[in-house]
């Protein structure tokens, strides 16, 4: 199953007041592993950033000017998503952003968020961690997932973020780290035995010194305690 793992930064909260998406990040992972493949941009938003956002991402008006615009990589986000599953924490704010921006340009037929399947972590967190909180911050504690480069939010290092917590919100890496070539041996050797093909067994016999000992160690027992089960049953019954 191939899921994109998405991020945003915008230059403000409110869509409904044109604020706008000012970087993205996304990972495919692949049957649950991250391939490497990832698309990421910063965009020049073509308006002022609130303070209280800079103040969260720290991407100023200067940095973003010579930047893309949203209109310049929309055909590549679509083509890197797909239909794939997304996967976003707290989905309908990034997702009500970036199908804004492709509503601005006449494609709302492309909204991401009917793209195909979406799931929330923060749903998913609330879901499984109910009255806590369940910040992007703070699953990143709770499943010791390093954040300590998080010193400002960015879209693409919390996507990385995102990643991890979301496997290990749901289960974890599946293979438990073992290599194709390792369960491709494994079950050659279960093949094998079933086979009848079984490796010869190597028998270790007892030493005459080690069974001269165990014989003492037998007696002793039954001079201690009045009987000793094993040497009544070499003997041929009991006393």
């Amino acid at each position: 199953m191939r899921q994109i793992i998405l991020d945003t930064e915008t230059t403000g909260l409110e869509v409904a007041q044109g604020h706008r998406v000012i970087e993205i990040g996304a990972l495919e992972m692949v049957d649950r592993r991250l391939t490497g493949e990832r698309f990421h941009t910063y965009l020049d938003p073509e308006r002022d950033i609130e303070q209280g956002a800079l103040e969260v991402h720290g991407l100023s008006q200067e940095f973003l000017q010579d930047k893309p615009r949203f209109a310049d990589i929309a055909g590549e986000l679509l083509e890197f998503v797909g239909d794939s599953e997304l996967v976003v924490h707290n989905a309908p704010f990034d997702l009500g952003f970036l199908d804004h921006e492709l509503e601005r340009l006449g494609h709302a037929a492309d909204a991401l968020s009917a793209r195909g399947p979406v799931l929330d972590t923060l749903a998913l967190a609330r879901d499984l961690h109910p009255g806590q909180r369940n910040s992007l911050d703070a699953l990143c504690k709770r499943y010791e997932v390093d954040s300590s480069a998080r010193s400002l939010h960015g879209a693409l290092l919390d996507a990385e973020l995102l990643a991890e917590v979301y496997l290990a919100m749901t289960g974890g890496q599946e293979d438990l780290g073992l290599s194709l070539a390792q369960d491709s041996d494994a079950a050659a050797g279960a093949d094998n035995l079933v086979a009848g093909e079984r490796p010869a067994l190597r028998v270790l016999r007892a030493s005459a010194e080690e069974l001269a000992a165990h014989r003492a160690r037998l007696e002793a027992i039954r001079e201690a305690s009045g009987h000793c089960l094993w040497l009544e049953q070499e003997e041929g019954g009991p006393d």
